[in-house]
Parts: C-alpha cells; structure tokens; sequence
C-alpha cells in the first residue's frame, strides 16, 4: 500500500509539474489579479477585463493574466502584481480600469514600473539587495553584528552601495529551517538565495563570491524548500509582507484558489501522501502533539489532544467538522482562506480524518460566504475526480468524504454543540458539556471540530516537521496566529506572526501606526467575546496565556485598534449590543444578563448612571461569566469587565462628572461656538440640520443647545476651529 499510495501521488505531482512548464510560467511576464470577496468588490473584476482587452490588443503571446486569492492588504485593493523574468516583482495598489492600462503601456510594454503606483511607493529600483533577519528565532550569536560586518564586507569590496542595497526585515520564515539555530538568515535578492551566516568569514565569501562574481555560494545555501520562499519572492520587499511569517496563509495571493494543479505544484497532498503511506494515525496524532498546534478558533484546546481524544473512542464511525461559521464583526480569516486556498484546508482535513477514522466530513459555512462556498464545492469535485476524496484515497485503504452544510448567520452555532445541533437539522442552541463532542458529538458520534486555520496548518505542519512548526511560536504556543488588523490603523489587512509576536510589533512595524497623529489607547482582540489591552501591555508578547491573563482572549483573530477618539463605555456598549442580540435564549444568565447589563450601559452613556450601577455591572457581568450555559454567554461579559479593569476612570467620570472623556457620547458632550474664533461666515448655521445656530454673516454665531441634536456637523465644516466639542 505505501508503495502504491506514494506512486498515485508521484503521477498526480509529475503532471502537474508538466502542466506548469507548459503554461511557460518561467520565461513568461505574469500579471496577478486577486479574486477574493474584498478584491471584487473594490473592483478587481473590471481590472481583470481591462488587462484581457489590453492583452489582446498587443498581440502578445508571452504575457499571462493569472488569478490569485487574498493578499490580505484590505485597504490597497485592487492588487496587482507584475512578474517579470529575472526582475523583481512589483505589487500596483488601488487599481482601477484607467491605471490597469497605464501599468500594461508604461510597466509591461515600455518595461519600467509606474513608481506612483507601487503598493506603499516601494520600487525595486536597486540591481542587489542583501536582506538580513532580524526575528527573534534568528541572529548570530558571536560578538560582531552581522549587519555591520556586510557594510565593512561591501565596501572594502569596493561595491557600489547603491548598487547593493543592506536591508533588515522583521522575519524571513526561513530561520527555524536551520538546525543548529545559531546563524543570522539573509537573503541575496533578485536571486532569492537564502543563507544561513554565522561569522564574519562567511560574510567575506558571500560578498566576495556572490556580489562580486555573481556565483552562489553552496556551502552557506539553505538547500531545502522553505515555505515562506514563494511568498516572499513574489511580495518582493512591501513591508506589511516582509514582517509575517505565513504558514497557513501561504498559498494566499500566490495561486490560483481553483487549480488543483497549482496546489499540487507547491508540495500540495504530499502530507497527504506521506501520512497515508506511513499507516499509522497515532503517528499523525502524536505529530500535531508535539507541534504545539492549539485550535485556532478561539479556545486555544491542543489540536493533537483533542484528535487523541476521538481517536481512543472505539466506534465504528466517527466525524470531522471543519467550524467556517465566522460571525464576528470585522473577522474575515477564514472566508479569505476558503476563497484563496481551499484545498490547503481540504488536506488539512482528510489527514485529519485519517488521524482519528473519520469517514465522512463537513464544512459548515455560513451562507454569508457564497464565492468561498463555490471554491469548496469546485475543489471538492476535483478532489474526488482525480482519487484525492471518496473510496480508497490515492490508492490506500481509507476512505473519507466532505460536504458542505450552510449556517443562517446565528453567532451561536459557532459553538461546537450548537453547530452540531445545525448540522442535525435541529435549532442551533447549545447543550450541556459533558459529554465532549469527541464523546459524543454529531448523531451521538465521536466528533473533532477545528476551524480553518487550524486544518490550513496541518499539512505544513507534517510536511516541515513538528518540531519546526513548535519551534516558530511560543513554549506552550506553536506556529503562527493570523489576524484580521482593523480600526485605528495605517494598514488594515490579514496579518500572520509567530505566536509570542509583540502587539507593538503588529500594530506600529507591521500595521504602520495609528493614522492622523493620533495616541494608540487599547487593543481589541477576540471579536465580541474579547477584550480591550491599553497601550501600556504593547510589548506584551501575543498568545493564548498571555491574553488571558490581561483580560482578553484569542478568539478567531480578530484585532481593532482603537485611538484616543474612542470611549472604553462606547466599546463595551458595542459588543453587548451584539452579544445580547446574538443570544439564544435557552439559558437565563445569558439571556437576561446580557440584557440587564447592556441597559446599564446605556444608561451610564446617556449620563443616567450612578456610581452604584459600576458595582452592579461588575457583579452581574462576573455571574453571567461563570453560569451561562455555552462558550458565548461565559465570554460575553468580557469586554465590560477588561475596560472596567483597565479604563474604570471613563466609567467613574460618564457617571460622576456626566462627560465622556473621548467625547464620544452624544448625550455626554455638546458644541460652543468661540466667540474669539468666529468669523461669521456662516459655514456651521448652512449646514446645521436643525437650523439650530443663529447668526448673520459677518457676526458671531450661537448655538441652541436645547435645539442641537449633538451631529457634530458644525464641528466637521469650520475651517477656523470656532466650534469646540466638550
């Protein structure tokens, strides 16, 4: 069998490899296109069309129009990406119709980039650049730095230093490959030769050799594959990109989501294979255990212990889920992966299902997400088509196949045991645990249930070895955690770090800082069931244990960065909203609590609150915490008791002082005009929706305050800052 199973993939992977040299990716410019949701919304649709029409009108034969999933860089959409043979790549932003001809007349016909549309203006305007690793599983452990010893290197070489450029980056993903862990990583662009350094004489042959002579230097080269080499070769040197480390996102922006042949082409079911061949489910088990891998859903429960635990279970049948019922607000991890590589979760799922003799599968999706629905569905064809799912999978005796089942939207069936109960055909409300869905789960079977993340990550996770994987996170934390960065930021986007990643890192080195000069006052993370982190936790490093203990969770991934202009109260009112909207009903504390508190709230906003209600939010949001029933009313309370604990102030001065220090509230703030200031153009009185402000031309305007409705629209128009918000 091992033989066979290895042999079936062998012919799958060698056609694919034939399929890719046809196509003449090599020697061909390559125009990238993204496709996702976010991308066709922005506009990426008509870029598509706008590109064909120009391909076709130059007559050209050596050009590809190839499309991609997600980049993850939400706020520059339309993305497209330019390769040319033996040049570097260069990433266009915010493409429309008229720039997607401009780029194809001045980029790939006159051969020079349009620099005033380069994704951040970043222009690989440089023939060489020597990028050096500066994350913390890298660095040379000698006493010179490694940066300084190229700059002497090069220039007693006599090399021009425009010429070769020295760049640090936050993380390469190419340091954990190395097995003593004792070199600094650096990369030698535009060959993409990564090496591992460790003195200064290795230095003096890379630049003697490789910058002088041009000829690669094989006893320093990394000789295997790493995985974060495809993605960085063509991200070319955009810093959102440089400081990840993409593991389950690395197929994202890369491939075309809906070729099987282009997943297989990058080492896609070889896991697959090689867990096949080996016929041993404990050794898979045993694997993701030592991996570190936690679930990435948002309750941190090892992977591997929970594939244990079905495992052990002796029943003739027993199920797999894969959780694609993403319903926090601004959370979009998930539906980018299943729209950008749906078949990196799809192995990631059948070598689950291999790991603990599951026969059947689900995706449960909420119908929300209908193109990532169509790319599970196609892909799942495929799979079956070419031997990858139904019976005796690539010639092994284990079956296993995947359906999809679509969710209604309800927050709740992201519960396990609620989501069982909608796979079911029953309501979507929670039951009392024990029995464990791996006890007992779908139809009273033994049953795992992961989310997306945490299957894309299980074919790197065999493929590279468990200890690699172990090695990139944190002791207790393994592999990366991807981020949907939202708010308050410069870059909004998917962001993939190393578990142990710094929060200051993600939002100031990678996220690019908060806009407009504003102070950075908390950090959001888990969705509604999280919790805020002030500013002062910013070099606090970002895992499960350590988010717990600062009063906020994981959850999915999701991250709003919140500035000085936002009201800790305002927050938590927001996300009570959601969660006692979102509440099933079937449990009193979280039915009636989160009711009781949201109405507190509001009061406190509209500056109703009084000092004994703080007490009361405090003891009734700690009793909802502890009995409600299912995973949601125990974490709805979170973000009133994290900004109780850490912004109590703002509650005390909404209740004792009747203001809103972030001038946020409504009710708690109003508008004056300043006398000194005003000029009387009469700019606020034109555009004051209730014609509440008097004044001629020429003549120091009033407001009425008992008119005013608190829009803040005079506040917006004056250009002489007259009108002040207090």
């Amino acid at each position: 069998m091992n033989n066979t199973v290895l042999s079936r993939y062998e012919e799958l992977a060698q056609h694919a490899h034939t399929q890719w040299q046809q196509s003449g990716r090599n020697d061909k410019i390559i125009i990238q296109v993204g496709s996702a949701t976010c991308e066709n919304a922005a506009g990426a649709t008509e870029v598509w069309r706008e590109f064909e029409r120009n391909i076709q009108a130059s007559g050209r034969d050596d050009i590809i129009l190839h499309q991609v999933g997600c980049t993850g860089r939400c706020s520059r959409e339309p993305i497209v990406g330019v390769l040319m043979p033996g040049r570097m790549p260069v990433k266009y932003q915010r493409v429309t119709r008229d720039s997607a001809h401009q780029i194809f007349s001045r980029h790939i016909q006159g051969g020079e980039p349009v620099a005033e549309l380069t994704l951040d203006q970043t222009m690989p305007r440089l023939k060489r650049q020597v990028i050096l690793c500066e994350a913390r599983h890298c660095g040379t452990r000698g006493d010179e730095d490694i940066f300084t010893v190229f700059q002497d290197e090069i220039n007693r070489a006599g090399l021009d230093p425009e010429e070769n450029t020295l760049i640090h980056v936050g993380a390469l993903g190419f340091c954990s490959i190395h097995r003593k862990m004792i070199s600094t990583c650096v990369m030698v662009r535009p060959e993409n030769t990564v090496y591992f350094v460790k003195d200064r004489k290795d230095v003096q042959e890379i630049v003697a050799q490789h910058l002088v002579e041009g000829q690669i230097v094989d006893r320093l080269r990394c000789q295997e594959d790493p995985i974060s080499l495809r993605f960085f070769d063509l991200y070319g040197d955009a810093a959102f990109f440089n400081r990840q480390t993409r593991i389950s996102l690395r197929n994202a922006g890369v491939i075309n989501p809906e070729s099987l042949y282009e997943y297989i082409h990058y080492n896609g079911f070889r896991a697959l294979s090689l867990s096949l061949s080996n016929g041993d489910p404990d050794w898979l088990v045993e694997r993701v255990l030592e991996s570190k891998l936690r679930g990435r859903g948002g309750g941190g429960y090892p992977t591997g212990r929970k594939w244990k635990d079905a495992h052990r279970h002796a029943n003739d049948q027993r199920y797999l889920i894969c959780n694609a019922d993403e319903g926090d607000p601004g959370a979009f991890m998930d539906r980018s992966m299943l729209e950008s590589d749906p078949y990196s979760v799809i192995e990631g799922m059948i070598i689950g299902g291999y790991a603990i003799g599951a026969t059947r599968g689900f995706f449960y999706v909420r119908a929300e997400y209908p193109l990532a629905i169509k790319r599970i569905e196609k892909a799942l064809a495929e799979c079956r088509k070419h031997g990858l799912l139904g019976q005796n999978i690539l010639g092994s005796d284990f079956s296993m196949d995947l359906e999809v089942r679509l969710g209604a939207g309800a927050f709740v069936c992201g519960e396990e045991t609620a989501l069982i109960h909608s796979i079911e055909g029953e309501r979507g409300q929670p039951r009392i645990r024990p029995p464990f869905p791996t006890e007992s789960g779908l139809w009273g079977k033994p049953t795992v249930i992961n989310n997306v993340e945490t299957f894309a990550n299980i074919a790197p996770l065999l493929l590279y070895g468990s200890d690699w994987f172990a090695s990139v996170g944190t002791e207790f934390s393994g592999g990366t955690k991807v981020f949907a960065l939202a708010g308050k930021i410069q870059h909004t986007g998917l962001v993939e770090v190393p578990m142990g990643t710094t929060l200051r890192e993600v939002v100031y080195n990678i996220g690019g800082g908060i806009p407009g000069g504003k102070q950075l006052k908390a950090i959001q993370t888990g969705g509604p069931a999280g919790g805020v982190i002030p500013a002062e936790y910013l070099d606090m490093p970002i895992d499960f244990d350590t988010l717990g203990r600062l009063g906020s969770i994981m959850g999915s991934g999701g991250m709003i960065v919140l500035d000085e202009d936002d009201c800790m109260v305002d927050v938590a009112k927001f996300f009570m909203t959601f969660c006692q909207g979102e509440s099933c009903g079937k449990c009193t504390p979280c039915r009636e609590g989160t009711k009781r508190m949201l109405e507190i709230l509001e009061r406190i906003t509209m500056g109703k609150g009084e000092m004994e209600d703080l007490d009361k939010l405090e003891r009734l949001a700690s009793l909802v915490k502890n009995t409600s029933l299912c995973g949601l009313g125990r974490a709805a309370p979170n973000p009133i008791l994290s900004t109780l604990r850490h912004f109590r102030d703002e509650y005390e001065a909404h209740v004792k002082e009747k203001r809103c220090p972030a001038r946020k509230c409504k009710t708690l703030i109003h508008y004056e005009i300043d006398p000194a200031k005003c000029v009387g153009c009469t700019m606020c009185a034109r555009n004051c929706p209730t014609n509440c402000i008097s004044g001629g031309r020429k003549e120091v305007h009033v407001i009425d305050q008992v008119e005013c409705i608190k829009c803040g629209r005079c506040f917006d128009v004056c250009r002489f800052d007259a009108v002040n918000r207090k």
